[in-house]
């Protein structure tokens, strides 16, 4: 964690994810991280038979789409990620989560640091770290371009 100003800058979904992660021995973080990989959201049909309508977020290793919109003010995150990149997918679908139902504001003040405020440093590579930052940042962009 950065600091009590960083959990404080939070909405409070993020703020449980965030706690979420903390709580854990280090070890035991990426395994929550898989559970929410898991537990990612399938597309709705709009998305699912367009996929030109998600963006690939090219600060991932592995082929990650997402979208974001916000439809009087309120925050929808959708994402596809592969079964087979697990870390990515949790990292999607942590944000898809946190993110979604915030209201617009809320979102777009979500520090940009947030993913390295969940104690994954030392489970995962600086590397992915930088691709849920990056995922991160294309959501924000999205959500200020709607």
């Amino acid at each position: 964690m950065s600091g009590p100003a960083a959990s404080t800058a939070l909405p409070a979904s993020l703020q449980e994810i965030q706690e979420e992660f903390l709580a854990l021995e280090t070890r035991d973080r990426l395994l929550l991280l898989l559970d929410y990989a898991n537990d990612l959201p399938e597309l709705p049909a709009r998305y699912g038979e367009h996929p030109e309508r998600l963006e690939r977020v090219t600060e991932c290793q592995a082929p990650v789409f997402v979208a974001a919109e916000a439809p009087e003010g309120v925050v929808h995150v959708y994402a596809q990620a592969p079964a087979e990149a697990p870390t990515t997918r949790g990292f999607a679908s942590v944000l898809v989560h946190g993110l979604g139902g915030l209201a617009l504001e809320e979102a777009l003040a979500v520090p940009d640091d947030f993913p390295n405020t969940l104690g994954l440093d030392a489970a995962v590579s600086p590397l992915r770290l930088r691709g849920m930052s990056g995922l991160l940042g294309r959501i924000k962009r999205q959500l200020r371009a709607a």
